[in-house]
């Protein structure tokens, strides 16, 4: 049990690949210093700041930068956001190692990784429109009665679909999309000509 209280299985402990390991040791290093939730706020806070940044994605992924550029580089830009220590340090570590352009995928693994360990199961919601609340709150509940506990929704708004919603939760896939079901006219149509 982690200083959180929540429990941990073999499988969230050990995250695959590169990734992971960076991951599994930041977090162990903001568990072993109680400051998690810290530390997984201002994680997500960078992820947020990568993807909204294109001079930053493109820092992240100069090959030709030397590592103690990109170290500079990025560590000026977390101090001038208010970034904590224990980021700060563990970004220098990951541009020593020269990782740099692994960041974001860094940062989506402590995401993973945070999320399996508190039990939660991400549901990545895309809408032709930006959800309601009480859209959120039937969708939750709705996931809730699909045998889902706690779920962390992550919105998209993708114009494409025209109305209705696409939600990925884990490997399953519910296309409750207009798109799709005028695709599935369509060759239902076809079929029957």
């Amino acid at each position: 049990m982690t200083s959180d209280g929540t429990t941990t299985s073999p499988i969230a402990r050990r995250p695959s690949g590169a990734a992971g390991r960076y991951a599994t040791a930041l977090y162990d290093l903001a568990d072993e210093r109680h400051d998690l939730d810290a530390v997984v706020d201002q994680a997500d806070a960078l992820g947020r700041l990568i993807d909204g940044s294109a001079e930053l994605r493109s820092l992240l992924a100069n090959p030709v930068l030397d590592v103690a550029q990109g170290r500079n580089a990025i560590l000026a830009v977390m101090v001038a956001q208010g970034f904590g220590e224990i980021l700060q340090h563990f970004v220098g570590v990951v541009a020593n190692n020269r990782r740099l352009s692994d960041l974001r995928g860094i940062v989506a693994a402590f995401a993973a990784l945070v999320a399996s360990r508190r039990g939660i199961i991400s549901a990545e919601v895309s809408s032709a429109s930006p959800l309601t609340d009480l859209q959120r709150i039937q969708l939750r509940a709705r996931l809730t009665e699909a045998g889902y506990g706690r779920v962390d929704i992550r919105e998209r708004v993708d114009a494409a679909l025209l109305g209705g919603l696409v939600v990925r939760v884990g490997p399953r896939l519910y296309d409750a999309s207009l798109q799709s079901r005028l695709a599935r006219l369509h060759y239902a149509m076809k079929g029957a000509a």
